[in-house]
């Protein structure tokens, strides 16, 4: 056991694990638990608890980034598509789906007025 916990009470080891045990859980839910939907009218995207619905005509702009360490995302590797919209929180959402040229045809179809930025 480290030395923290040597003289640490029962209750306050279960909290520790707990939330040890947590965190991990919530990370690998985000992870594995990773989908892109196209509806009727919004683009559903989850990646565990986290959720957005992003409506077609206010998506203004997509482009390929490879930054995965600022802004909401849902991402399961480094190639990444991001998708800007104007209700934004943060101002985009960046996404990694397998097929990006089929999920990026697919966007096109249902908002053709997106501006492709870095795509051919």
């Amino acid at each position: 056991m480290p030395l923290f916990l040597d003289n640490a009470e029962l209750a306050t080891v279960l909290i520790l694990i707990s939330t040890f045990l947590f965190t991990v859980g919530l990370i690998l839910w985000s992870t594995f638990n990773v989908k892109y939907i196209f509806y009727e009218d919004f683009l559903f995207l989850q990646g565990g608890p986290f959720r957005s619905r992003i409506p077609y005509d206010q998506i203004t702009k997509i482009t390929p980034t490879s930054d995965i360490l600022t802004g909401y995302r849902i991402l399961t590797s480094k190639d990444a598509i991001e998708i800007f919209y104007t209700p934004s929180l943060l101002g985009s959402v960046k996404i990694s789906p397998e097929d990006q040229m089929g999920f990026i045809a697919e966007l096109k179809k249902r908002c053709p007025n997106v501006y492709k930025k870095g795509f051919q």
